[in-house]
């Protein structure tokens, strides 16, 4: 796919993928680094991933078949920002933690019951922070029955979210990606392979 060969290049040679030996947020180890929230400082790649996420959702869905786009700060939000003025659709996201004043409310924007939305992230790895996310929306009667993440680094996001009933659909994932760079030459086998071992791939 053309545009993945472009986004992988582009985050290699931006930094935004790093290989080496880094400890993620949940204290996990892993043989690459990941940051997204780099991309909305490159405008034009910025726009292009947007309006591929865009074109992937009338594709798959339907710009018809969802009332609003929904997202959890940080990363995603930015994201589902954009996604939103492109498409013209609502845009709400929900807390980490409730405001502690005003509504207290968890999920910011209009909503009602039995609306339906769209789940946007930038990366899933266990799908940790978007099931939260999902886990709120449904308990404020929001129906969510699709996600969409930019890259999947296929640790097990794909299971939390179908036990929620949610399918994860992903722009690319960590192996795309990887193997993208390894055949043009910019990371090597053993690389490829850390990222391998690390998803559990054979």
């Amino acid at each position: 796919m053309e545009f993945v060969k472009e986004f992988s290049t582009f985050l290699h040679e931006n930094k935004i993928i790093k290989f080496g030996d880094f400890t993620l947020a949940s204290g996990k180890q892993s043989s690459y680094y990941i940051d997204l929230r780099l991309i909305p400082s490159y405008p034009h790649q910025f726009r292009k991933m947007v309006k591929f996420l865009q074109n992937e959702i009338i594709k798959e869905i339907g710009l018809d078949k969802f009332d609003s786009l929904a997202s959890v700060p940080t990363g995603g939000l930015i994201i589902a920002s954009a996604l939103a003025i492109e498409t013209v659709k609502p845009l709400i996201y929900v807390r980490n933690k409730p405001k502690s004043y005003g509504t207290s409310k968890t999920v910011e924007g209009k909503i009602w019951d039995d609306m339906k939305v769209v789940m946007i992230d930038d990366v899933a790895t266990t799908g940790g922070s978007v099931v939260n996310g999902i886990k709120s929306l449904k308990e404020s009667k929001i129906k969510v029955e699709d996600a969409y993440v930019i890259v999947n680094r296929m640790e097990g996001a794909d299971e939390a979210l179908k036990e929620q009933g949610v399918v994860m659909h992903s722009i690319t994932d960590i192996m795309q990606i990887t193997k993208t760079l390894h055949e043009q030459n910019l990371i090597d086998r053993e690389i490829l392979q850390k990222v391998k071992d690390q998803i559990g791939l054979k």
